[in-house]
């Protein structure tokens, strides 16, 4: 039964890279012409983020749906943390490494347009730490809840989109955006923080914690460590971004520039 669940997720994570290859090759460019005739008008460069940021915000709605049913509906998770049943979780995960896995590989190929070494750092880390899940079924609601900061996701994708086109930074658009990121970003990555070591400490010392071996516990909380570190950062850079943005309220409506052109 595990050897086939196993095929399984390598069969759904095969699946889930050449999917978002597709989508980043083909589908967000005929896509995005139809929607926006700003995306025409972009250089080669801001078309390959263009394109790797449609598919990042695509994932993050497909992985969140999955996670919010889990959190809410799948009794076996929530109630052994650490040995529960993990095989929705394991699907989730498995879309999320076939996504990890080609972002990765663009990443590395148009790294002069989208290359980012703390991006790297990130899939590199989570794809360690996802292994142990899709591998041995353990630790499958902590990989959920951790997951769950992909929620954020579509909204810095967002705020770089209306950046591409040429919005002012003081539309109302940009900046209802903006407020929106900031919030989210700190619900789904820094205001869980505290609730998640929690949940973390009162499985120490436990016989679960001990069966884990030090090999999947070494990968639980180095991997936790480095991306709430990441988090931490990129939070502060947002929150400076928030800070500039609520100094434009009130200073009057800007000239607001729509898909490139000013209205």
């Amino acid at each position: 039964m595990m050897a086939d669940f196993s095929k399984l997720n390598v069969g759904v994570a095969v699946s889930s890279f050449a999917i978002f290859q597709v989508c980043f090759h083909s589908l967000s460019s005929w896509i995005s012409e139809r929607v926006t005739s700003g995306f025409i008008n972009l250089d080669e460069k801001k078309k390959i983020e263009w394109n790797s940021r449609t598919v990042s915000s695509f994932h993050a709605l497909v992985v969140v749906a999955f996670c919010l049913y889990i959190l809410f509906y799948d009794e076996a998770v929530n109630a052994d943390h650490v040995w529960g049943d993990a095989s929705t979780v394991q699907l989730n995960l498995a879309i999320t490494s076939g996504y990890l896995i080609s972002d990765l590989l663009l990443v590395i190929f148009y790294w002069k347009a989208i290359g980012d070494i703390y991006y790297v750092v990130h899939h590199f880390v989570a794809l360690y730490a996802y292994y142990f899940v899709l591998d041995r079924g353990l630790l499958a609601y902590f990989a959920n809840f951790r997951l769950l900061a992909e929620f954020s996701t579509p909204f810095v994708n967002q705020r770089w989109f209306f950046e591409a086109l040429g919005y002012s930074k003081a539309s109302k658009a940009n900046i209802i955006n903006g407020l929106l990121m900031t919030i989210a970003f700190f619900l789904a990555r820094i205001i869980v923080i505290p609730i998640y070591y929690a949940n973390v400490a009162s499985e120490l010392g436990t016989e679960a914690f001990y069966r884990l071996g030090l090999a999947a516990q070494s990968a639980w909380f180095i991997s936790s460590v480095v991306l709430d570190v990441m988090n931490l950062m990129w939070m502060v850079k947002i929150t400076k971004g928030c800070y500039k943005v609520i100094c434009l309220i009130g200073q009057g409506e800007a000239k607001t520039l729509k898909n490139g052109k000013s209205d």
